[in-house]
């Protein structure tokens, strides 16, 4: 239900904690006694290390059941929310070899369920909504009694229908360091310092459809593309929010009744840095809603996983999408990805990992594990290959000065490597010039940095990509390259924290490289 990838290369992937027995046991010493006075000693949360595939059971007691998270700047995953024992639980992960769940039962001053989280340019992490729950507040809290503060958001509640259809928000941090919101099919340009709207001229999302849970559909914000330390003039670069999916507002409701409304085809682009801003719109290949929408470090969008018809809710989709979808946002050119053999219903998650490829698992659209069901529990993961890994050679990056730690602004060298000379014929006549401008020779090859994303429901928290400015390419040997260029400005463009370096050329990327920002 959930996936958190962390900056140590093992995945955080967890359930809620009442649906029953799981299938991997804790240590003896781990269980634990529920509230009718059985005792559990099932597993429901587990790290999967992505280097050797060993599977190590944690133990998570407060119940996550529709939870949301982010990571932290020191790369601890911070997690809140939930149903029941944990509709005010705030907790931590910390990566490492032997740490498991830590958690407090009061972290939140109110019950969080269905909200977002997104972590901001002062290392905070933002909560905002809930069922029931128009407001926000943050985490992790000090001893500050500030810090125990809920601020409202009246928002929320002007998005809500009879239905809800606004349930985890979508948030994206914009480039000026506010926060976009959007929920069912409005937006706000929000002001969270000062607690005020400083954006609502946002037009509504066309179409008729409503896009948060749920009638669940997805978004991103795409990449963002600096130059010149990090905008025109010192302004901050555009902000364009992508979002794909959702169902008629009705959808749940005739889901309940037995009668399993299509999903949405449509998708909108919204530049939100707009002086006039105007939806977009455009068409997927199928229908789609609890669908996860990924960025790849090549800045296409991975849509993969949910139904064609139905809703998000126990046992109300039907009929699964299992070719993913790959859009490139330049050319705004759909293409159909071979299927899984596996539907990925309700309660499945995607995330992206350090290789490039996307790890997919779960659905269980039901009560309880059940593996009888039309659309049963499904306990395996796979992985899911974008074609840049079938499309020839990869770079690989051997080295980066500064190596791990970097600060705004600071100029950056990346050492790569090709497979074979003659990788780069296009850089000949750019070697002999030693010009420094973005001409033909360098449009073919890109630095990225990629924020690795809390994913739930849809919606991958903190998702988040920047195009670095880049300065200058030099060979050093026959294979062997140097590319310059710059970390981002602010921490409005690249909150602080963990990210995936990736270079790029012709559209295939090399493996990711971590690196921090602070």
């Amino acid at each position: 239900m959930h996936a958190q990838l962390l900056p140590n290369d093992r995945v955080v992937m967890f359930d809620r904690t009442d649906f029953g027995q799981s299938k991997i046991s804790l240590p003896e010493e781990k269980c634990r006694k529920l509230a009718d006075g059985r005792i559990d000693c099932s597993a429901h949360s587990v790290e999967l290390n992505l280097l050797n595939q060993d599977v190590r059971p944690l133990t998570v007691l407060t119940d996550t059941w529709c939870s949301s998270g982010a990571l932290a700047p020191d790369g601890m995953l911070i997690q809140s929310g939930g149903s029941n024992t944990g509709e005010r639980a705030v907790r931590t992960f910390q990566p490492c070899a032997d740490c498991d769940w830590m958690e407090n039962q009061k972290g939140l001053v109110v019950p969080r369920w269905y909200a977002s989280n997104q972590i901001l340019p002062n290392g905070k992490v933002i909560v905002v909504g809930g069922r029931g729950q128009f407001s926000y507040e943050y985490i992790p809290k000090s001893s500050l009694p500030s810090d125990f503060k809920v601020f409202a958001l009246p928002f929320l509640r002007e998005t809500r229908d009879a239905v809800e259809n606004n349930l985890y928000p979508f948030t994206h941090l914009s480039t000026d360091g506010n926060l976009f919101i959007f929920a069912n099919t409005k937006s706000i340009l929000f002001d969270y310092i000062r607690n005020r709207v400083v954006r609502d001229d946002y037009p509504a999302m066309p179409g008729g459809v409503s896009r948060n849970y749920p009638s669940t559909g997805s978004s991103v914000l795409l990449p963002l593309k600096l130059g010149s330390i990090n905008g025109t003039n010192g302004a901050a670069p555009d902000a364009e929010v992508f979002i794909c999916g959702g169902a008629p507002p009705t959808s749940y409701i005739s889901a309940i009744k037995g009668t399993f409304l299509p999903a949405a085809k449509s998708c909108g682009r919204l530049m939100i840095t707009a002086k006039q801003p105007k939806w977009v719109m455009e068409e997927m290949p199928m229908e789609r809603v609890m669908g996860d929408m990924l960025l790849l470090p090549t800045g296409d969008v991975l849509i993969i996983n949910g139904a064609k018809k139905g809703a998000a809710g126990w046992y109300l989709g039907r009929e699964p999408v299992l070719n993913p979808v790959l859009y490139q946002p330049e050319s705004s050119k759909y293409e159909i990805m071979e299927p899984s053999k596996i539907p990925r219903m309700y309660h499945s998650t995607a995330v992206l990992i350090t290789d490039g490829r996307v790890l997919v698992g779960g659905s269980n659209p039901n009560k309880n594990y059940n593996f009888t069901e039309e659309f049963p529990t499904e306990l395996s993961v796979e992985v899911f290959s974008p074609p840049y890994l079938s499309s020839g050679p990869r770079p690989q990056i051997s080295w980066a000065k500064p190596e791990t730690e970097l600060s705004y602004k600071q100029p950056i060298s990346i050492g790569f490597t090709t497979k074979k000379n003659g990788e780069f014929p296009l850089f000949d006549k750019f070697f002999k010039k030693k010009s420094h401008q973005q001409n033909g020779e360098l449009e073919n090859i890109s630095v990225t940095m990629v924020a690795p994303s809390f994913n739930t429901h849809s919606f991958s928290m903190n998702q988040r990509m920047m195009v670095l400015e880049t300065n200058q390419v030099r060979q050093l040997s026959g294979r062997s390259y140097v590319i310059d260029c710059f970390a981002p400005a602010t921490p409005n463009i690249a909150p602080p924290g963990y990210y995936l370096l990736f270079v790029a050329h012709n559209g295939i990327p090399s493996k990711g490289r971590w690196i921090h920002i602070s």
